[in-house]
């Protein structure tokens, strides 16, 4: 706890007072770009990796950056169907990362016999088990986490869409579903391209969208 002091006394003696405006208007209330739903893992940090202010990302995060799917009354349907219902996101990013632990233990259960709470979380990515023991048996191991990874991602944005609030939402054209990695050693956000079923950084998309204009 020592290392933290340091950083909430520059915090409230200096951030807060030099920009007094800008939290007295976040006071007011919020209204975020988007649901960011992403890991736990400390490494991943959102609003660096994306650069936003606070207000602007409405953040999940869990072991895994696992949506349960509906019914479960999990703290994430909440979370999403009150940023979809209230406050009215228009987009939702599921975003995996390299070296991600939680996928770890998907892969080798045996690591978590002392973690049973772990364990049965992991359950909702037992479909992203399914797809890497049906398709990938004979993938180079070193390459197996980050293709667990981007499955999971994938699988877990399939989670997304059954909810009620954000099927109601996709059917009425009010909200866009994003699937993206952050590779943690260089940076590069990888994001779900449809039209060539792959993941490609998401800038290189960017770039050729704007291309075509």
């Amino acid at each position: 706890m020592e290392k933290l002091f340091p950083g909430l006394h520059k915090f409230q003696s200096e951030i807060v007072p030099s920009r007094k405006r800008f939290f007295a208007q976040l006071a007011k209330g919020q209204d975020p770009d988007a649901i960011f739903i992403t890991c736990s893992d400390s490494r991943v940090d959102p609003a660096l990796i994306t650069q936003t202010q606070p207000g602007q990302l409405f953040t999940i995060r869990n072991a895994g950056n696992i949506v349960p799917p509906k019914g479960s009354g999990s703290g994430e349907e909440a979370s999403i169907e009150y940023g979809i219902d209230v406050l009215k996101i228009k987009d939702i990013v599921v975003c995996g990362h390299s070296h991600c632990g939680a996928m770890q233990g998907l892969l080798n259960p045996e690591s978590l016999t002392e973690l049973p709470t772990v364990i049965r979380w992991l359950k909702h990515a037992e479909e992203t088990k399914r797809i890497l023991d049906a398709n990938y048996r004979d993938q180079d191991p070193e390459k197996v986490l980050n293709i667990t990874v981007l499955e999971n991602v994938l699988v877990q944005l399939e989670h997304v869409r059954t909810l009620p609030a954000v099927r109601d939402a996709l059917t009425k054209g009010l909200v866009t579903l994003h699937a993206w990695m952050y590779e943690i050693e260089t940076g590069t956000i990888y994001a779900y391209d449809p039209e060539v079923e792959a993941f490609t950084p998401l800038l290189s998309q960017q770039d050729s969208v704007l291309a075509k204009k």
